[in-house]
């Protein structure tokens, strides 16, 4: 090859790398342009969404109708919901919706990963304990517990491309843990397809953070609750920076039952049927997806804070923060080395 060939490649290389860093750059310095910004209710809770649109189309319309059919498939405080009829039923569901089948194979998969920590069939445990639609239960007995524990279990549920169906007719499926993050995930998805790039999608406090802030420049940064906040104080323990991952945060903050001055938490252990008691606090878990991190941080909230930090030597695709009561009594933190830079902790 002559030199002026070799010169040609070498300018053509040095040209592309230009333009390259260039537009890294410039994506990454502050735009004049407006988000989009878009909120509403659904699953119990609220969601809010942020998202840069050069065209300015405002999707909240598209958006409330996508999440009335994930509500239509998985909402078990719809008596109409495919969830539903399949708790109630003894055969088989065909399933009419895409958006079942999804979640009840990311529960089944985060449940044996976990060694059952997380379980979508707890929910008759979880309607024991008071925290379904009859909020006013007993503390039920040992008896009860026992009873119930006989049909909790991945292994009482069987699927298929086209339905899923019982092992024991008595089994039923809770996407309480998982249900929220799954919702996010077909909002990013749908805002994805009509070429939304930076976004920061919300839904129950887990959600996924797209791109960046075109306004700021930067990577999205979202507040982790500190466990002592309240309804009507809310403060952060720690702030996270995040660009293309999602997050979601477990903890038994606000959903408990106070029964003769001891308090129930809803984070109930599917192996043992009673309340989790740990150490932790609460769990944020980043990941490629909402509706894997939503689980996960279900499972860590169950297995607790040590058991939680050796397994995920074992998976790599998980990053998390946790905050749990030390042995001296005081709050203290853990996080994954994949996103320690990214974690400011308040002092």
């Amino acid at each position: 090859m002559d030199n002026r060939k070799k010169n040609a490649i070498y300018s053509l290389v040095l040209l592309v790398v230009f333009v390259s860093v260039w537009w890294w750059r410039n994506s990454q310095r502050p735009t004049s342009l407006e988000p989009m910004k878009i909120e509403g209710n659904t699953m119990g809770t609220t969601y809010h969404i942020t998202y840069f649109d050069e065209k300015s189309r405002n999707f909240k319309v598209a958006v409330d109708s996508l999440l009335v059919l994930v509500n239509k498939s998985i909402n078990t405080y719809d008596p109409e919901s495919e969830a539903s009829r399949f708790n109630k039923g003894a055969k088989a569901l065909r399933f009419e919706l895409p958006y079942l089948l999804p979640p009840i194979k990311k529960a089944v998969e985060v449940s044996k990963a976990s060694g059952g920590a997380f379980d979508p069939t707890v929910m008759p445990l979880v309607y024991a304990w008071g925290f379904g639609k009859a909020k006013d239960r007993p503390i039920p007995t040992k008896e009860k517990i026992d009873s119930l524990l006989a049909f909790v279990g991945v292994d009482k549920i069987q699927f298929n491309q086209d339905s899923v169906w019982k092992t024991d007719t008595r089994a039923q499926l809770d996407f309480g843990g998982i249900g929220q993050g799954y919702g996010a995930d077909v909002i990013t998805e749908f805002l994805k397809a009509r070429g939304i790039k930076n976004m920061l999608v919300e839904l129950g406090g887990e959600g996924m953070a797209c791109g960046v802030n075109l306004k700021s420049g930067k990577a999205w940064e979202l507040g982790i609750l500190d466990p002592n906040s309240n309804r009507d104080s809310l403060f952060f323990k720690a702030y996270v920076k995040l660009k293309d991952k999602s997050f979601t945060t477990s903890g038994n903050y606000f959903n408990y039952r106070i029964i003769d001055g001891k308090k129930y938490s809803h984070t109930i252990d599917p192996k043992t049927g009673y309340q989790a008691e740990r150490a932790i606090l609460s769990s944020s878990v980043f990941a490629a997806d909402a509706t894997t991190a939503d689980a996960w941080a279900t499972a860590f909230m169950v297995m607790g804070h040590e058991k939680a930090i050796e397994l995920l030597k074992q998976h790599p695709e998980l990053d998390a923060f946790f905050i749990y009561t030390g042995a001296d009594g005081k709050m203290e933190t853990y996080v994954t080395p994949g996103i320690k830079e990214l974690i400011e902790l308040k002092e």
